[in-house]
């Protein structure tokens, strides 16, 4: 009997002291308890945490440096910009950039495929650039959450207390160039050139960045290292947050002369062919053909409107854009469910007045000739790149409403569009 009990006091004490360094470990930082907002703003409601995205262990972070991932009170709006290189998807940054309300980084997943990929190209398979996806959406959730610390991890050389220069693009975002941000320029510097900021504002402070968005209502984010929709799934049903994805797609043909003219090592092959008129044997076609494959792929997805992306999606054409791009924006910001403001209206005439100038200051020549000004590339490409590029990309051409041509004549012809009138409307 008498050791029975010495039995049950061992246990118990050995109990005690387990509880004990529990409790130990989950205090050794201050333990708070977030606030549970009023009921109209609770969006979704309560919801379980994820685990991928804990970091109790690795930080220890608390309510205040992640106010609003339990619960999304303020239903901050997350846009994304799923796009390719050379499609337009700077043209469409900038019409969210330029609005008041909105925190915009251009492609901050650039760091992510360097530093995990520093080789990468457009050569790479699909399979093979799936390889950083996991740490791109990881990025993603982080910086919507206006945690730009977490990007450090990516830059090279590692920012100093905070401070970097090396920010990919960090002129292309407004809230960059601003104060508290910057003090360089004041609230009526409304259009700050890139370079401008570049050289004027001097480093980054990642602190200060934060803090300029989380004052901001809504973040977008422009991303051309995503290769579809379906690989951002997980973001998208993430109860945390609140994505509406814009996919921007351009005829292939024209992003193929555009990539020839912009990286033209990657493209040498490319332009040999096109001088010469004989393909070269080593042409590497995925550069080629991973484009489309990706388009079809995550158009498909997109258009045949399944459950999760209800509400949340919307393609656009670039094509459609340059066109109209005061109609087109307004439909997008229809979509997001936000007021055009201002700004963005007037960027818009000041940036997209056509102009034969080559010294002209405009970046984005759309609309005056439209037509030229959206399929310039048929006056750039040669009849057989572009017979071939038809007939390797002939089901996404159909699936976007972009026309064949069928003899040098036609493709020369700028008088005859190739973009067929096609709506997509937005899946809500």
């Amino acid at each position: 009997m008498q050791c029975s009990w010495k039995s049950v006091i061992l246990l118990a004490l050995a109990s005690i002291a387990i509880q004990y360094t529990a409790i130990r470990t989950l205090t050794s930082k201050p333990f708070q308890l977030c606030p549970l907002p009023s009921p109209q703003n609770c969006g979704l409601g309560a919801q379980e945490t994820d685990p991928s995205f804990e970091r109790g262990a690795a930080g220890g972070a608390g309510c205040d440096d992640y106010p609003y991932f339990s619960i999304n009170a303020t239903r901050k709006l997350h846009i994304l910009v799923l796009a390719t290189t050379r499609s337009g998807s700077s043209f469409v940054g900038q019409l969210l950039n330029q609005h008041q309300e909105i925190f915009y980084l251009f492609e901050p997943l650039y760091h992510v495929y360097a530093t995990l990929v520093p080789r990468q190209s457009h050569t790479r398979n699909p399979t093979d650039r799936r390889v950083t996806l996991g740490a791109s959406r990881d990025l993603l959730r982080s910086l919507y959450g206006c945690d730009l610390y977490f990007l450090e991890n990516y830059i090279k050389p590692t920012p100093t207390n905070h401070t970097t220069d090396k920010l990919f693009r960090r002129g292309a975002s407004r809230a960059l160039c601003q104060q508290p941000v910057c003090d360089a320029f004041g609230p009526g510097d409304v259009n700050v050139e890139e370079g401008d900021c570049v050289k004027k504002c001097s480093t980054l402070n990642m602190t200060l960045a934060t803090e300029a968005c989380q004052e901001k209502k809504h973040v977008a984010i422009k991303v051309v290292r995503v290769p579809e929709i379906g690989d951002l799934r997980a973001l998208v049903e993430d109860p945390r947050l609140n994505i509406k994805v814009i996919q921007l797609v351009r005829d292939p043909r024209g992003i193929l002369s555009s990539r020839i003219e912009t990286f033209r090592d990657p493209y040498r092959l490319w332009r040999i062919w096109r001088a010469t008129g004989r393909r070269p044997y080593n042409l590497d076609m995925n550069q080629l053909t991973v484009i489309c494959e990706d388009f079809f792929g995550s158009v498909s997805t997109g258009l045949s409107h399944p459950h999760w992306l209800k509400g949340k999606y919307m393609l656009v054409r670039y094509e459609d854009l340059a066109r109209n791009p005061l109609l087109k924006t307004q439909e997008i910001y229809d979509f997001l469910g936000l007021h055009m403001d201002k700004n963005v209206k007037h960027w818009i005439r000041e940036n997209t007045r056509g102009s034969n100038e080559p010294s002209a200051k405009h970046k984005f020549g759309t609309v005056r000739d439209s037509a030229a000004n959206a399929e310039s590339w048929r006056l750039k490409l040669s009849y057989d790149i572009v017979e071939f590029t038809q007939t390797m990309c002939h089901k996404v051409l159909k699936q976007l409403g972009y026309k064949a041509v069928k003899s040098v004549e036609e493709l020369k012809n700028l008088s005859f569009s190739l973009v067929q009138d096609k709506t997509f409307v937005p899946f809500l």
